[in-house]
Order: structure tokens, then C-alpha cells, then sequence
């Protein structure tokens, strides 16, 4: 936003009261120091052609709005100061991301949406069909001659390519039908995958963490007046959240590393009087997360070896045979981040355990063909990109990160 200061004497009459909130206009004048606008510079007018006029309807007026409000006319809000500093630092981002991972030589890989597999083994997933209602469930008969849904991850089909390129990487929309109205869910996000050959759970962490200081890094170097703003309207306009503090010091923290009984076990001799027991072997609540990141750790921790019960067929089976190498990142102010393991490469491991989970092999013959077909020690992880996005610029709800959101009940724009 910059101001203009125009003579009233040299423009005509009517011109000046079109010229309203939200009108779209051209000026030429001076570009001079400013006096008193709390703006550095200025321009005085010499010519206005107004473009566009806005009328008397046009909803966002020179007060606050609720951000509750600016969903419901999400057209609009981009013109907004919130959401003009939300998406210059959601698009430095997105090409940090790229940056990143072209810089050391990942593929980018673009894997499909329409899939015919749960990777998660989940089942919230949209189906995709043309049949008539009437004739649901026929899905010989349907466009694919098979049941098919949007895709979940794009983590499998990433494997067949990380066995061929050594690194790759993924990053597009994934879809979940979970009915969920928290702040953090969505039925449309972006998510970040790379899958990396020659690779074990300790390397991966190495990635993770250096992954993610590089994005922090970047956006703190290229979006710094967004960051003061969004830090100031995290603290409801009242001074500073500590949101620009936060991601200074994680830029310069060293991520701990912790298995998930050490977890337990810590969250266990707290102390505390939790809303949700930890236990050994069950998933950590957001409780736990936070207490782990604030009060014990004071920065970033990964949480690794996790329960094989809690976790996904694919991921690499540890000896004690109750644990697989899976790792959680978990950051101050957010909890997880990041999830990642690395991938079972037995063939008989691999076949038994999607056997107890009851996972069809006939649909995922060429997935298990990897193990057999000259595969190698692999690891990969996936992350939210708009979780990223609401722990970078300190808005808490999904919705704000993301232009138009899909959740339940809602597919407006």
C-alpha cells in the first residue's frame, strides 16, 4: 500500500468521489519522501485515470474484518494486508522447496492423482467415478474397470522412481475425506515428498533437518517485512508474538533425537497431570508434543522407532519386532511437521505384514516387485505444506494458508 496525495484544485470534482475503496486505478506523479503517513515515501499526483470503480457493495471497507468474514468472501481477500504477506511467503516457499531439492539433484517427479490404491491404508479417500448412482459399485463398468479415488500420497509411485533416479521428490495436491473441522485438516492440501535411495533412517533425519532449516532460512532472508507484519498480527496488533524469534532459532537449533519409548518415558516422569496417559506403544497426543518442544527440549526433536502397530505396512521392520523405523519431527508451536521412515526392502517382511493388515497384493503386485527386482536400502518422508505454511507466519487455521480451502460442507470459489 502506498498513499497518494492529490492537489483537490487540479482534479476534477467527480473524478475524486469515484474514486472509492477498492478501485482500480492509474497514477503518475512524483515518488518523494513522506511526511508523517507512517510510509516512507509517497506519491504526489499529477494524473489518475480511475480503471475500474468499486461501489458502494464492495465489502472490504477501511476497518478489521474477522478472518472468520474474509473466508466467505475469499475472492477478495488477497487484497487484504493478512493474506497479501500469507502468500508472498506461501509462493518463496513453494520455490524453496524446488530450490532445494534441484539444487542437490532430486527429479521432480509428478505422480498421479487419480489413484487406484490406499497407500495409508486409511480408507478416507474421494472416490472418482462416472457411474450413475444407481449403478454404484459396478466398477467393471466404470471409466477405470476398477475402483479409483484421489490420491492420498504419492509415496509409492515416488519408490519406483527414487529405484531408478536415487533422489526424487514430489510436491502437489493430496486429498483426505476425513470429516474433520479442526484447524488443521483439509480435504485438498499440498504435500512435499522425497524418496531417497542408499538411504537409512539416520541419514534421513540429516535430510529433514537440513530440509527444513534451508526454507526457514530463505523465507526469514526474502520475506522479511511480511514476517514483522504477520509477527505483529499474531499478537492481535499488540506488540510481537515471537514469530520471527521462533524461526531464528530454529534456523540455529540442533534437532534432538529421541525413540519413541525414550518419548514415553520422559513424558511419563513429568509430572504432569496429562488429559491423555502416555503409553508405550500407543500414538503421543498434542499435549505430549508441545511438552516435549517447549519445556523438555526447548527446540525441535525427532521422535523415531515407532510402534509397528500405529504405523503404515511399508515401513522397515526393526529386530525387536515390535518397532519400525519411522521418525516424527516435531517443532515448538506445532507439534509434528514431518513424518517419515525408512521403507521395508524384504520381500517376505514386506508380503507378511500386508497379509495381517489385510492389504490386497494383487493390486499391489508391482509395488512388491520392487523388493525383487534389484531394490536397495531406501527412506523417504512427506510433509504438509500448508502445516509448514501456518508455522511460518503464525496463522493457526488451515484455511487461511491456502486460497481457496476444502473442508467439509464447504467448495465455495
Amino acid at each position: 500500500n502506498i498513499q497518494i496525495v492529490a492537489d483537490v484544485a487540479k482534479f476534477d470534482e467527480q473524478l475524486l468521489k469515484d474514486i472509492t475503496t477498492g478501485a482500480c486505478l492509474r497514477v503518475a506523479g512524483r515518488l518523494v519522501e513522506s511526511v508523517g503517513s507512517g510510509q516512507p515515501v509517497e506519491i504526489q499526483a499529477s494524473e489518475i485515470e480511475i480503471y475500474g470503480k468499486a461501489d458502494s457493495t464492495y465489502p472490504l471497507q477501511k476497518k478489521g474484518h474477522s478472518l472468520e468474514f474474509l473466508r466467505e468472501i475469499a475472492y477478495l481477500r488477497p487484497r487484504t494486508r493478512l493474506f497479501q504477506a500469507v502468500f508472498r511467503v506461501r509462493s518463496v516457499a513453494s520455490m524453496a522447496i524446488h530450490t532445494y531439492f534441484q539444487d542437490r539433484g532430486y527429479l521432480y517427479v509428478h505422480t498421479p492423482l487419480i489413484t487406484g490404491n490406499d497407500a495409508e491404508g486409511a480408507g478416507n479417500t474421494f472416490t472418482v467415478t462416472t457411474l450413475d448412482p444407481k449403478n454404484a459399485g459396478k466398477w467393471d463398468e466404470d471409466f477405470f474397470g476398477k475402483q479409483a479415488s484421489l490420491a492420498v500420497t504419492g509415496q509409492l509411485e515416488g519408490e519406483t522412481f527414487a529405484m531408478a533416479f536415487s533422489k526424487i521428490y514430489t510436491f502437489g495436491p493430496t486429498f483426505r475425506a476425513e470429516n474433520s473441522n479442526t484447524k488443521t485438516h483439509a480435504a485438498e492440501f499440498w504435500m512435499i515428498e522425497p524418496e531417497i535411495a542408499f538411504c537409512d533412517l539416520d541419514q534421513l533425519m540429516d535430510v529433514e533437518e537440513d530440509f527444513l532449516k534451508y526454507l526457514v532460512k530463505t523465507v526469514l532472508e526474502k520475506c522479511p517485512d511480511e514476517l514483522a507484519f504477520l509477527d505483529t498480527f499474531a499478537a492481535g496488533g499488540k506488540g510481537t508474538s515471537g514469530l520471527v524469534e521462533k524461526l531464528q532459532a530454529l534456523a540455529g537449533a540442533k534437532c534432538a533425537r529421541i525413540t519413541h519409548e525414550e518419548a514415553i518415558t520422559i513424558l511419563k516422569n513429568s509430572g504432569k497431570d496429562w488429559q491423555f496417559k502416555p503409553e508405550y506403544g500407543e500414538d503421543t497426543a498434542k499435549e505430549h508434543e508441545k511438552y516435549l518442544t517447549e519445556e523438555y527440549f526447548h527446540g525441535p526433536v525427532f521422535v523415531y522407532n515407532w510402534p509397528k502397530d500405529i504405523k503404515a505396512f511399508y515401513m522397515y521392520q526393526n529386530d525387536d519386532e515390535k518397532t519400525v523405523a519411522a521418525v516424527d519431527l516435531l517443532v515448538p508451536g506445532s507439534g509434528e511437521l514431518m513424518g517419515g521412515s525408512q521403507r521395508e526392502t524384504r520381500l517376505d517382511k514386506l508380503t507378511e505384514r500386508m497379509d495381517q493388515l489385510g492389504i490386497s497384493k494383487d493390486s499391489l503386485d508391482w509395488y512388491i516387485n520392487l523388493r525383487k527386482f534389484g531394490g536397495c536400502t531406501h527412506a523417504g518422508f512427506g510433509m504438509g505444506f500448508e502445516r509448514l505454511l501456518m508455522y511460518l507466519t503464525g496463522v493457526d487455521n488451515i484455511r487461511d494458508v491456502i486460497p481457496y480451502a476444502r473442508t467439509p460442507m464447504n467448495c465455495e470459489f
